[in-house]
């Protein structure tokens, strides 16, 4: 399974599995290692003196997603009037369905849309019309807050990053160069781009958690 990080607890090392789901990270025995990856249950493991002389095989559990509620309806009989009971709509469900249906096709009054004395009408013009650019659908909160969403605030925990500071984490990361343009426009992240995320972090949090040098 790739891009599992996998932690030692006691050294704080964080490390990525490959496409092949093979990593490697320092540690001795009594280390305890921590597998991570959305969608699954975490995992931790104590390595033991076996561990060292020999490939350490994990599996991860999927995690428990419900599913949408099933409407169960009942199976055809044959009988016209039972099975028209059955799955037509009420009467007064039908009824209201006419009557709405008969409102909209009627035609407005022009008056209705017509403008009140001293309302600036729009002039009737041909041609093409520009609306300016289109905006996207998320910003850098609504990304942030997505990507907290996803990942859990127990993920920056592991980052020994503060609850009060995971907003300032998560723009120190865009800040650094994390590519999001196409997130933005279209509201919405992939598996890959989330990896992106996670990848970014590795890289950077150390330069994070270390403190500026003043110069003399």
């Amino acid at each position: 399974m790739p891009n599992v990080t996998v932690i030692n607890i006691r050294t704080d090392e964080r490390v990525l599995t490959n496409d092949d789901g093979h990593f490697m990270i320092t540690g001795r025995v009594g280390d305890n290692l921590r597998f991570i990856v959305l969608g699954y249950e975490r995992f931790q493991t104590k390595i033991t003196a076996e561990t060292l002389r020999s490939p350490l095989n994990v599996t991860l559990k999927r995690n428990t997603v419900a599913i949408e509620e099933i409407i169960v309806k009942k199976r055809l009989t044959g009988d016209l009037k039972i099975d028209i009971k059955n799955y037509s709509p009420p009467a007064k469900v039908q009824k209201l369905k006419s009557d709405l249906g008969k409102y909209m096709s009627q035609k407005s009054d022009p008056r209705v849309l017509a403008a009140k004395p001293g309302e600036f009408v729009q002039p009737v013009t041909k041609g093409t019309f520009s609306f300016g650019k289109i905006k996207d659908k998320w910003d850098d909160v609504d990304l942030m807050n997505n990507l907290i969403k996803a990942l859990g605030t127990d993920y920056f925990a592991e980052l020994k990053i503060e609850s009060l500071q995971i907003q300032h984490f998560i723009y120190y990361i865009f800040n650094s160069g994390f590519e999001r343009k196409r997130i933005l426009k279209y509201g919405y992240f992939s598996e890959e781009d989330l990896n992106r995320f996670k990848n970014t972090v590795l890289l950077k949090i150390t330069a994070y958690k270390t403190p500026p040098t003043t110069a003399k």
